[in-house]
């Protein structure tokens, strides 16, 4: 009868917002305000979802687009659109199957699925579960030998890539679960490493545990140090700025991920469309550049495409489906991104994704400046 009831709420919806209405429904307060806040006054949050808003199309007519091609490939991993699954934590407060349930609905759309550290399945359970391609995000820990016994369990176990959260020397002021005293489930890959336990009386519980035992002396430097303890491509997460992106190029990561961790760390910095084109110009290609943060439509997705992003990584609204129907409403969720982002090329001229230019977009920036 759940099941029943479930298919049904996800039947309902046409498009990933939707899930978020049901996903309000049926989580309760406390888990649904700590996937949906953001920091402090929360103008990033809003700002990662307008920003797109702002950007219009330049759409081509009178191109054959009959066959509309959105496959692509990131690091040498072929998928069947530029559409991942972000690193978010502790899905078991979504799901009772939690991140098993994500990675199968990853595999079922052939696509990458970044298991976040702060999983509530551990990596060699989400591994052993499905064949989907999947990275492994890591936050580095005063401890060092945490990192590195977790860096090297995710080589062992088939995992691709470490993806590595490097705006987060500090939790960001997440007021919604300050308010409702979020409690930190015991997090799966720390089992028999490290107790979560902290003293704290009043406030976020996660908040306290992350600012007594994330390392705040993290620099580049310790990416020279990540890259000498596996053979695996290292991405950078929470890149916002040219001279971040060239110091990355610097040290040689695989990759850079344009991401303001979904405004939950410093509010007022930028929406991640608005910065992606900086990055990507300071790149210059020698690097796949991603961007996390506002992807609720294919019309996003595109843009994104058409700033110079390589593939596009989405969070809350998985969450929002995996919610409401389990692994059946990830896979929806991906699934609704994909066929909108096919509709968008085949309205506006593009049948592959290297048909996606910087011209088929118009910036505020461009409408300032064709005033001038």
């Amino acid at each position: 009868m759940k099941q029943q009831i479930a298919d049904k709420m996800a039947a309902e919806a046409v498009n990933v917002n939707d899930f978020q209405v049901l996903a309000k429904q049926v989580l309760p307060k406390m888990y649904y305000d700590f996937y949906t806040g953001g920091a402090e006054d929360e103008h990033t949050l809003k700002e990662n979802v307008e920003a797109f808003r702002r950007i219009t199309f330049r759409p081509r007519v009178l191109v054959d687009v009959s066959t509309i091609s959105m496959s692509t490939t990131i690091l040498g991993h072929t998928i069947s659109s530029p559409i991942m699954i972000a690193p978010t934590a502790m899905h078991k407060l979504a799901h009772p199957q939690g991140e098993i349930a994500t990675a199968r609905a990853a595999a079922a759309c052939n696509t990458i699925m970044v298991l976040s550290f702060s999983s509530s399945c551990n990596l060699e359970e989400v591994a052993a579960s499905c064949n989907a391609v999947r990275f492994f995000q890591l936050y580095v820990y005063k401890r060092r030998d945490i990192a590195a016994n977790l860096v090297q369990r995710a080589e062992r176990n088939g995992y691709k890539a470490i993806v590595l959260t490097a705006d987060t020397p500090r939790l960001g002021r997440r007021e919604a679960d300050i308010k409702n005293r979020m409690i930190v489930p015991q997090l799966k890959n720390l089992e028999g490493l490290f107790s979560i336990e902290v003293a704290s009386e009043k406030g976020s519980k996660l908040e306290a545990f992350a600012n007594e035992t994330i390392d705040a002396t993290l620099s580049w430097k310790d990416v020279t140090w990540l890259k000498s303890i596996t053979s695996l491509p290292i991405l950078i997460k929470g890149i916002l700025t040219r001279e971040d992106a060239m110091k990355a190029i610097e040290v040689g990561v695989g990759g850079i991920i344009v991401s303001n961790h979904g405004a939950r760390q410093l509010d007022y910095s930028p929406a991640t469309i608005s910065a992606l084109e900086e990055v990507v110009d300071a790149v210059g290609g020698k690097v796949p550049v991603l961007l996390d943060g506002g992807v609720r439509r294919g019309t996003d997705v595109f843009k994104a495409l058409a700033l110079g992003a390589k593939a596009v990584l989405v969070g809350r609204p998985v969450i929002y489906g995996l919610a409401v129907n389990g692994e059946n409403g990830a896979r929806k969720v991906i699934e609704m991104l994909k066929d909108e982002l096919e509709l968008t090329m085949a309205l506006s001229g593009c049948p592959t994704l290297e048909h996606i230019t910087r011209n088929h977009i118009r910036t505020q920036f461009d409408r300032c400046q064709s005033m001038l």
